[in-house]
């Protein structure tokens, strides 16, 4: 029964990704097939699109960096209060 209920999910999942065929006319070649409505107004929509992009991966990058190596090893650090207090 899990299986069934994974592959209804996988497969309505997939449907509900694909664009419908009007919204496919409507868009450039780059984007056909991908997304639904109007598509972008103009370049400097890709432009925003991109700068938010790098700024969404450097993001992830730094946050994933920070967490596995935080890097403060300083006995002054405030995260010494909490650590210590015990």
């Amino acid at each position: 029964m899990k299986k069934f209920l994974f592959s209804i999910l996988l497969l309505g999942g997939f449907i509900m990704i694909n664009a419908c065929p009007v919204c496919e006319k409507q868009q450039p070649d780059i984007l056909k097939g991908i997304t639904h409505g109007a598509g972008p107004q103009s370049d400097w929509d890709y432009v925003i699109v991109w700068v938010v992009a790098i700024i969404a991966v450097a993001t992830l990058f730094f946050s994933v960096k920070w967490l596995i190596r935080p890097g403060e090893k300083g006995a002054e650090h405030i995260k010494r209060t909490v650590l210590n207090h015990q």
